[in-house]
């Protein structure tokens, strides 16, 4: 037997049950991870909320890391006793025993522990997508970063800055923006008491970014739009103050011919080969100086206060939750 976090229901927090499970046995093209941290990211509250459906009962969580225990026929690329990490559908990381496609995890260097690795898998292969594939920062771009001071966030204002970007963030509080500033963030804006559009019209002499990152959703939509130069991006990946309202197609031409998307770490890595060239580039990115800030750790059994915090944005930079 083994251990997991199990919802029978879609709900708040205390839907989230600590259960002994049957261990399970990989099949053909699978292995079986015994796993030593696991992510925690805001995917797995939409889940648990009933936002993204799933079949119940189940587990939830996209992303951990841990050590190879058991392999099934057809697996030659991968051993047991090997150093894996994931972030990738489907849902069921909260678990201390995991079996997974084989094609679904990618091997850890040494220079890479465990806890960084869950900490930054679905975190920072986010933020390679947004940043070189979604809208491919250049040197010299200015781009604006929602909830900069986030496991997303604080990757995001690093890796642009070893882009060579100027970057624009949004935080909630004065320690906030203190940690975004460490991590890149040129200019911080508060937007608990500051007009985060009027700001970067500010920074930016009235000319406005060619991209916006927005992990906030129903809350910062028209302000980040207004924040566009012409023909910029509005890059939706994310719901933390709830789903966008529809809206008139028509505003975006009315102001500047915008492009908007909402593009998902899932189909980026579909393909095994972008998995990996995606977690390669986020390696390269680590071995040249970014830093995973986890300053947050709960028990796997305590998911729920976990899932409590990062709802009320008490948490910042990587959360992990140890099985």
């Amino acid at each position: 037997m083994t251990h997991a976090i199990i919802m029978n229901e879609a709900g708040g927090p205390d839907v989230l049950k600590w259960q002994a499970v049957d261990t399970p046995e990989p099949g053909p093209g699978q292995i079986r991870i015994h796993q030593t941290a696991v992510g925690l990211n805001y995917i797995d509250c939409y889940h648990r909320s009933g936002l993204y459906p799933l079949d119940l009962p189940a587990s939830i969580g996209m992303e951990a890391a841990g050590m190879i225990d058991a392999i099934g026929d057809g697996v030659t690329t991968l051993s047991v006793g090997d150093r894996v990490a994931y972030a990738s559908a489907p849902p069921g990381a909260y678990t201390q025993s995991r079996v997974i496609a084989a094609e679904r995890v990618v091997a850890l260097p040494d220079t890479i522990n465990d806890d960084t690795a869950a900490a930054m898998m679905l975190q920072g292969m986010t933020v390679q997508y947004l940043l070189r594939r979604t809208y491919r920062v250049q040197s010299g771009d200015t781009v604006l970063v929602h909830a900069a001071a986030g496991g997303v966030g604080l990757i995001a204002c690093q890796w642009l800055k070893q882009l060579g970007a100027t970057v624009i963030g949004t935080v909630g509080s004065d320690e906030k923006a203190e940690l975004a500033s460490a991590h890149g963030c040129d200019h911080p804006i508060i937007y608990t008491r500051e007009n985060f559009a009027e700001r970067v019209r500010e920074i930016t002499n009235g000319d406005g970014v060619p991209v916006v990152y927005d992990s906030i959703g129903k809350d910062t939509f028209e302000g980040s739009l207004d924040c566009l130069a012409p023909l910029g991006m509005f890059v939706s990946f994310g719901n933390a103050s709830g789903p966008l309202a529809p809206f008139d197609p028509g505003i975006l031409a009315a102001k500047g011919s915008l492009f908007f998307t909402r593009p998902s770490l899932v189909h980026y890595t579909a393909k095994s080969s972008d998995l990996q060239q995606s977690a390669k580039d986020l390696f390269d990115a680590v071995a040249k100086g970014l830093k995973i800030e986890i300053n947050q750790r709960f028990p796997l059994k305590d998911a729920a206060a976990a899932h409590t915090a990062l709802e009320a944005r008490e948490t910042t930079g990587s959360t992990i939750l140890q099985p």
